[in-house]
């Protein structure tokens, strides 16, 4: 059986890259080898690897987390932003030309590239943290990232909602819904990220949710203004988290993750994350 987990989400820049972020260093540091990875990702700000590769950043800090030099198969496609309504493609952290995920044959032949990614990361790893990317809802288009990433590798599936955003219920009742109902089996629980406040006014409407989709709450994260990269659509047009101090930002991002998971350790119960995972699908 695979032991792996994937967090999915309702919407950009709903947390889950540092959600990911902070169960692989959880995990790491009860010793586990723990490998982050992402299917697809969509970002602007990219990291290259020791061997040149170009990987989104948010996985070479997630690879961090873990105590591992990122590799460009924790993140086998990148799809950059180069212009208005112009993309491209990174395949193995090499720019790529050809491939359109409309195309049922090249669907394919970029699944068969996340299939080879994944059993690479898996000959070194006893567990693998996937991100999703996006929101699985996206009906219109063709899906890789998220629910044919959780289907093949047989994972079970978080979704986060952003409560900062409003409408947090809504969608993740509507999330749910749109899923095709082989898809709504492989959802485990959900969370809400960057709340301010009591979370105990948030009761009812969690007890409705939970009993409407048949899976559990498993934690109420608070807002943290901490630093971190910055890869989502939502947050691009700047700099990554510049650093006027001149220390190692890496540093910096990791001692900011041991905070946020201290915190977030009151918030979430890793234990039922953990159960999770050993029992699969």
């Amino acid at each position: 059986m695979r032991k792996n987990l994937m967090f999915q989400s309702t919407l950009s820049g709903s947390g889950k890259s540092l959600i990911t972020a902070s169960l692989c260093r959880h995990l790491s540091n009860k010793g586990y080898n723990v490998s982050p990875f992402k299917s697809l990702n969509i970002s602007l700000n990219s990291f290259i690897t020791e061997d040149g590769s170009e990987i989104g950043v948010s996985q070479a800090f997630q690879s961090w987390a873990c105590g591992r030099e990122p590799c460009h198969q924790m993140n086998p496609l990148l799809l950059k932003a180069t212009g208005n309504s112009a993309t491209q493609l990174i395949v193995n952290g090499k720019p790529s030309k050809g491939f359109c995920s409309r195309n049922d044959n090249d669907r394919k032949r970029l699944m068969s590239i996340v299939y080879d990614s994944y059993e690479f990361l898996e000959k070194t790893s006893d567990v693998i943290i996937i991100e999703g990317s996006g929101t699985p809802a996206e009906i219109n288009l063709s899906d890789v990232a998220n629910m044919a990433t959780a289907e093949m590798f047989e994972a079970p599936v978080i979704i986060i909602g952003d409560i900062d955003t409003g409408g947090v219920f809504a969608g993740l009742y509507g999330t749910y819904k749109l899923l095709e109902r082989k898809h709504r089996d492989l959802v485990k629980g959900f969370m809400i990220n960057k709340f301010r406040g009591d979370p105990s006014i948030l009761s009812p409407g969690i007890e409705r949710i939970e009993s409407e989709i048949g899976a559990p709450c498993l934690g109420t994260v608070s807002y943290r203004n901490y630093r971190f990269p910055e890869e989502d659509s939502l947050s691009l047009g700047g700099p990554i988290n510049p650093n006027p101090l001149g220390d190692d930002i890496r540093d910096v991002w990791l001692k900011n993750l041991d905070l946020f998971l201290e915190n977030m350790g009151q918030e979430v119960d890793f234990g039922v994350l953990e159960n999770i995972i050993d029992r699969g699908i």
